[in-house]
């Protein structure tokens, strides 16, 4: 594949980072959480091992293989971020497999109450007369896949729709990964009493190979610096260039041109207090009009190549001139010494991590 030279080089160094025993990311605190997590499981009534929707496979949670009769749900999180249709391929495929699976947002309120009444209902299966008794569920997952989200999420949700409203509490939640350092317990429902453990990510090293590596990388559940950004970068702009999603902004791009003089000029903010707001505002990759200019600038690079996309020399040429592209795209206005590359890679995976660049799923269904 046009992806093996890229996916190798990523996975190689994700593998020689947990290899290291100094690593940053399989930390002391990583190593004593794996070892309470392991111990706890059997007590639980529920184990909810999250995935991220974008990679169903590669973000499986190692340790739920020694307890294959454990009442386990999978939680294909971040479903928002990933291709619809083929998160409900994942979720068919895993149900052929005697898995209960469940998509979620975990920051979308109606996704969270529907989460919430399903997972009363497991209770209500499994014990005959629940008001007598407390049932808890524990969040387990490989780091950042959003487990203390999702935990924070139902508890807000639980606690509002309970009879007795307590104070909330919360769990930390970061886009980097390994900041939950203790198992937190929030209570999420009444009659009958449900409380959810939040528990640290846990990735172990061992169970690594290089194209899970990569994928881990790329999605956010290893430290970027563990990883060269611009390989990250290089790595996303194959997926990017390999898939269909040039199509839907070929639309959206017509569209914009096919607007009237007067309409694109109110659209992109043409009067003079909107041209003020947007010089202060301009390096801010965020900002649609921004995230607009990296869409259009990558459409045209791909457009105008005329190589063979299946050739890894051709395809890398593509994905450098795109990167030299985007430095206008993303207003890099380089000082002396700076790394433009690391720049725009580093505005790149942000706005792929947080959807800005389109719905991808790194992780393919196993055909039978």
């Amino acid at each position: 594949m046009a992806t093996s030279r890229i996916t190798e080089r990523i996975g190689r160094a994700v593998m020689k980072a947990g290899a290291d025993k100094a690593s940053t990311w399989f930390t002391p605190h990583m190593v004593a959480a794996s070892r309470a997590i392991f111990e706890r499981i059997p007590s639980v009534d529920f184990t909810l091992e999250v995935r991220d929707a974008r990679i169903p496979i590669s973000s499986e949670y190692e340790h739920m293989r020694y307890f294959p009769s454990c009442r386990r749900i999978i939680i294909l999180n971040k479903m928002d971020l990933a291709n619809r249709s083929q998160t409900q391929e994942w979720i068919k495929h895993f149900q052929k497999q005697d898995c209960i699976c469940y998509g979620i947002n975990s920051h979308n309120k109606d996704n969270i109450k529907e989460l919430l009444k399903f997972l009363q209902a497991q209770v209500r299966e499994v014990k005959f007369d629940q008001s007598k008794f407390t049932t808890t569920m524990m969040l387990v997952g490989v780091p950042n896949v959003g487990k203390s989200a999702l935990a924070n999420s139902l508890h807000q949700i639980g606690r509002i729709s309970a009879a007795e409203k307590g104070k909330l509490k919360h769990t930390i939640v970061s886009p980097e990964p390994g900041e939950t350092k203790v198992i937190t317990s929030l209570k999420i429902a009444s009659h009958p009493n449900i409380y959810i453990l939040d528990t640290p990510g846990v990735l172990l090293p061992d169970s690594l190979d290089i194209e899970v590596g990569s994928k881990l990388a790329l999605t956010g559940a290893i430290k970027d610096c563990l990883v060269e950004e611009c390989e990250l970068a290089q790595y996303f702009l194959t997926i990017l260039n390999l898939s269909d999603e040039h199509k839907r902004w070929e639309t959206l791009v017509s569209k914009e041109d096919g607007l009237s003089v007067e309409h694109k000029a109110n659209l992109s903010d043409s009067s003079d207090s909107n041209m003020k707001r947007k010089k202060l505002f301009y390096s801010d990759h965020t900002q649609d009009f921004v995230v607009r200019d990296v869409r259009r600038t990558l459409l045209q690079t791909f457009l105008s190549f005329k190589g063979n996309l299946e050739d890894v020399n051709e395809l890398v040429r593509l994905i450098d001139s795109q990167l030299v592209a985007l430095r206008d795209a993303f207003r890099v206005s380089l000082e002396s010494g700076e790394d433009g590359c690391q720049i725009v890679a580093t505005k790149l995976l942000n706005l792929y991590r947080t959807g800005r660049l389109g719905c991808y799923t790194l992780d393919t269904v196993p055909r039978n």
